[in-house]
């Protein structure tokens, strides 16, 4: 019998700020979720950059990476990801270099091409609104020709970021990201967290024009969801009407700090926006401990993901630390 592979679960955080706290308490909080997560045996622990987002504290990505890493001891920590329209490649590549000199070993760069903001804040970004899809491509070149060891004759060379000792990774939620990190022989992120609609065919798209590179041999592919566990299918029921009304808020362009649980969705939402919301959030596991392990294992065998990367928009701080322990639970009796 083949023996299975085995399945690495790691967290995304976007440091949500919820009704009633502040930024400082939200990063304080993912402090302590990075602690457990190391403890419990996640293998890495990354933070998205969003700009302008009320319930978001993570627009510093690279601060906040330098905080979760110096709070920790070996979990790996990284970019969920680096929006490249909004920075100097030569900036990030400083920036990246000078965390993989702090903690060896430990630091992921994750890109992404999407602005992670609206229009009027990208412009406060000093950047397009968006990035033509032939301008990405070369902004990601720039980068890794940045962190590449530096050549005798080079006039500009990152200090520290030349030869870094650091794994990029390329995030997408399209064939277009898909293709290109195949290209490019990157490991793959797809955002199912919030896009799902184009999963399979993106994987597929991926394992298929895959080339080996340098940095990987084969397709390496991380699948991101939103997940909401409780002891009682109920109890998941209720913490997540929080990731529907934050949802919600996002398609209607409200924006609000991140609100606490509600007994319906009913009064909240036309069935129109219902379907839609729940379109978004198709890959979505709202669970019981044992359900959840069904629904990952269910995720694994459809997607093949060598890795499952969890989101949960919470508001009760121990309730969103109680998830991720039933979720690390529940990978361990997948890769049993």
């Amino acid at each position: 019998m083949t023996k299975q592979k085995h399945i690495n679960l790691s967290i995304l955080d976007l440091a949500p700020v919820t009704e009633g706290s502040t930024p400082a308490e939200s990063l304080a909080r993912s402090v302590e979720l990075a602690q457990l997560a190391e403890a419990l045996g996640y293998t890495r622990y990354w933070v998205a950059e969003h700009h302008n987002i009320v319930d978001v504290a993570c627009a510093a990505t690279g601060i906040v990476i330098s905080h979760i890493a110096a709070h920790t001891q070996k979990i790996r920590v990284g970019s969920g990801g680096i929006m490249l329209p909004n920075h100097a490649p030569y900036m990030v590549a400083e920036q990246f270099g000078t965390l993989a000199a702090l903690h060896p070993d430990r630091i992921d760069l994750g890109v992404g091409r999407a602005p992670g903001s609206d229009y009027a804040t990208a412009r406060a970004l000093r950047r397009e609104s968006s990035t033509r899809e032939d301008e990405f491509p070369r902004m990601l070149d720039e980068l890794r020709h940045f962190l590449a060891p530096s050549t005798p004759n080079q006039s500009v060379t990152a200090i520290p970021g030349a030869g870094a000792d650091l794994q990029l990774w390329l995030l997408g939620s399209s064939l277009y990201g898909a293709r290109l990190a195949a290209y490019l022989g990157l490991p793959f992120v797809f955002a199912a967290h919030f896009a799902p609609a184009h999963m399979q065919e993106a994987l597929d798209t991926y394992r298929q024009a895959f080339r080996p590179s340098e940095q990987l041999r084969s397709p390496y592919v991380v699948v991101c969801v939103n997940a909401v566990v409780a002891e009682t299918q109920g109890e998941a029921d209720k913490l997540a009407t929080t990731e529907y009304q934050k949802f919600l808020g996002l398609i209607r362009g409200n924006r609000f700090p991140l609100p606490a649980p509600v007994k319906s969705m009913d009064r909240f939402w036309a069935d129109h926006e219902k379907a839609q919301v729940q379109h978004m959030l198709g890959e979505s596991i709202h669970a019981d401990p044992i359900t959840a392990e069904k629904r990952l294992r269910d995720l694994i065998d459809r997607t093949g993901a060598d890795e499952v990367m969890v989101n949960s928009w919470i508001y009760d701080h121990k309730a969103r630390l109680d998830s991720y322990r039933f979720l690390y639970n529940a990978i361990r009796e997948v890769n049993k």
